[in-house]
């Protein structure tokens, strides 16, 4: 996982869902400046990607194409997702 895919999935489910970046990021990882961070070259660690990346998948709108060069992973419950 790419920081600039997760980047990715937060401005299509942002532009999708009407929502802020900040309102996302604090959906997604519980804080809502991690995203601008990673906007501005903040790095993550590879456990915070995949959780967030867990919740994208879990919380992905169902009339939204999930990207195609991006990796999903296997469905997981909506606790492990924000665990």
């Amino acid at each position: 996982m790419k920081t600039e895919q997760i980047i990715d999935l937060a401005d299509r489910y942002a532009k999708h869902r009407g929502l802020t970046a900040s309102t996302v990021s604090t959906y997604a990882a519980n804080d809502g400046k991690w995203l601008a961070g990673l906007k501005t070259g903040a790095s993550c660690t590879v456990r915070k990607a995949g959780t967030v990346l867990a919740w994208f998948s879990a919380n992905w709108p169902a009339d939204l194409e999930w990207p195609s060069d991006i990796p999903r992973p296997a469905p997981q419950s909506a606790k492990e997702a924000i665990q």
